[in-house]
């Protein structure tokens, strides 16, 4: 695929640098580690123990702090999995394979995680664990696609022939997010529509919705600090004795 010239803002290119990934990452895990104990401990606490029971499905809504979350996580995670792995593609760049390999078994449990707290959700909702709704339908599909991505990523020795070769499964399963996204609207399902949008008012109290984003939102931090963790990981094993890493290494011994 041919490289394209047009400028790129100077943080762009020097994210392709592992020394600059990794130090930049170093310096970002702690924050994200932070912001995801803090936010995820408030809004699971809030929504858990504190928010109001539904006037309907009484307090079995309340996995819904779980499962929300983790439904949005599993869209959001392969989206950025395919745009890494363009990126990489696109700019040749071997740090956004890395990133994007690291999205694999993250996005992987989060979409489990979904389709586990919604099968029990759906118990005393529906009157059954499962049922051949689009959304759930679509959701396990994107589970298999996850999985493809994982075992063809492991099949190739070769991590930059691998790197590409998952780049196009994502890119190309990127077309089931929005059928996830719109199933809703384009079929008659049993599945509710969205209970998190930030562009439409929320359907519940502030007091059910604001915990949510809460939770929502520390989960994308969680998300960002085991993408940075495993990348860095990543960079020590293809970094191995590289001078900016055993200096970098002599400077944390000598602290």
């Amino acid at each position: 695929m041919a490289q394209f010239s047009w400028h790129m803002p100077r943080w762009f290119h020097q994210m392709g640098s592992p020394k600059w990934f990794y130090n930049f990452g170093g310096f970002l895990q702690p924050w994200f580690a932070l912001a995801a104990v803090a936010l995820l401990t408030c809004g699971m606490v809030w929504g858990l123990a504190f928010a109001p029971a539904d006037y309907q499905q009484g307090n079995s809504f309340r996995i819904m702090y779980v499962h929300v979350p983790s439904a949005i996580l599993s869209q959001s995670i392969f989206l950025s999995m395919a745009i890494a792995g363009a990126i990489g593609l696109i700019w040749k760049m071997k740090i956004a394979f890395m990133v994007a390999r690291s999205c694999i078994a993250i996005g992987a449990t989060f979409t489990l995680i979904a389709l586990v707290t919604g099968a029990i959700w759906g118990k005393p909702t529906w009157g059954a664990y499962w049922v051949w709704d689009a959304r759930l339908t679509s959701t396990l599909v994107l589970l298999f696609l996850y999985a493809g991505v994982m075992a063809l990523n492991q099949a190739i020795s070769e991590r930059q022939i691998a790197g590409k070769a998952t780049a196009i499964l994502a890119i190309v399963g990127t077309v089931n997010i929005p059928i996830i996204k719109y199933s809703v609207e384009w079929w008659n399902t049993l599945h509710q529509s969205s209970s998190f949008s930030l562009t439409e008012k929320p359907s519940m109290p502030a007091e059910m919705y604001l915990p949510l984003l809460l939770t929502v939102l520390g989960s994308y931090f969680l998300f960002g600090l085991v993408v940075l963790i495993r990348t860095r990981s990543q960079i020590l094993q293809t970094q191995n004795g590289a001078s900016w890493l055993l200096q970098h290494k002599d400077i944390s011994g000598a602290k």
